[in-house]
């Protein structure tokens, strides 16, 4: 018997298994790993600067946090510096502050070891982004960041998804949205559709070198090598990098 597409809420339920009782890193815990690796004046700064931070006003204090997070990411502690941003920017609640905060927390949702400090700043960069999404709802550049946060980060990827298909469905010829659901589609094996979502977009950009990888890994997984092949040669062409 032919197999039924899979639904949306099937894609959310093969993403969800990935942060299943992963319980965000705390606060405290990530500023007191990056204290340990701090030494010299940067540890006296920072300690100077939180006991000034402690009777300041809200646009100062927004600004020490800044400082803070300046400090924190010069000596390579994207946590810390994550978190102190994030905090500014909440503070300071302008679009770029909060995209910048939300951003960093986002690479740091994909660099981290940590399984609980991923789960900790995808809901740091949730935030961020939705506070964002507030000043300037029509964002989908924003909307699209947010929707990876979820899918990427948390258990409940559902909300990410319906946000993507409410991107595609006011603008069908999105390009990072298809890009988005093709590749969830890869990863809870609906190949149909994942076909669908890349050849769409490549009959608006047939150069797309990223719909070209992926299409040729629908094609292999179907076992069209042959035609796989082609995808990634054409693919190689368009990137002409040797390496």
């Amino acid at each position: 018997p032919q197999k039924k597409p899979a639904t949306e809420q099937q894609v959310a339920a093969t993403t969800e298994g990935e942060h299943a009782d992963v319980p965000p890193a705390s606060v405290d815990s990530i500023l007191s790993a990056g204290k340990a690796t701090l030494h010299g004046h940067a540890l006296t700064d920072v300690n100077a600067l939180l006991a000034k931070a402690e009777n300041a006003d809200q646009s100062a204090k927004a600004e020490i946090y800044k400082e803070l997070g300046d400090i924190w990411l010069q000596h390579k502690q994207m946590a810390p510096a994550a978190y102190y941003y994030t905090e500014a920017a909440k503070l300071d609640n302008s679009e770029k502050s909060l995209n910048f905060a939300a951003r960093l927390n986002s690479d740091l949702l994909r660099s981290a070891e940590s399984a609980s400090v991923r789960v900790w700043a995808a809901q740091q960069a949730i935030a961020a982004y939705e506070q964002s999404l507030k000043l300037n709802p029509d964002n989908d550049t924003v909307k699209m960041a947010l929707a990876a946060a979820y899918i990427d980060g948390t258990s409940q990827p559902m909300q990410g998804i319906q946000l993507l298909l409410g991107i595609t469905r006011e603008q069908p010829d999105n390009i990072q949205a298809n890009l988005m659901l093709g590749q969830l589609s890869i990863r809870s094996g609906q190949m149909d559709k994942a076909q669908e979502r890349f050849e769409k977009v490549l009959s608006i950009e047939p150069e797309n070198t990223e719909a070209l990888y992926f299409l040729a890994e629908v094609y292999k997984s179907k076992g069209n090598k042959q035609k796989a092949i082609e995808l990634l040669e054409e693919c190689k062409r368009i990137i002409n990098n040797p390496q």
